[in-house]
């Protein structure tokens, strides 16, 4: 997390109101989401899909569709063994 806002001229403290405003508007957290971050390495949830376990590899992935003409989500659903027997399929001439 990143925010825009320097530490004060005369190294006060920030008052609370600056503070909600770092929190909510820049940051885009509660203050627990926040804390929680800070202490125990938990990042905020920000819409992101976690990575598959077993993702498949990008060159593989662009092969499929562009090669193979696979659709994009047929190839989204395929586990990284099935992928690699479609593309060898395609490249021994089986279609």
């Amino acid at each position: 997390m990143r925010t825009g806002i320097s530490h004060p001229p005369d190294r006060t403290s920030y008052g609370r109101g600056i503070w909600a405003h770092i929190l909510r508007d820049q940051l885009d957290v509660t203050e627990d989401e926040f804390w929680k971050c800070v202490k125990e390495g938990e990042k905020p949830d920000r819409g992101v899909p976690p990575v598959p376990a077993e993702s498949l590899p990008a060159d593989l992935v662009h092969l499929l569709i562009a090669k193979v003409g696979l659709p994009e989500a047929e190839v989204a659903q395929m586990t990284r063994e099935v992928a690699i027997a479609r593309l060898q399929r395609f490249w021994t001439g089986g279609g």
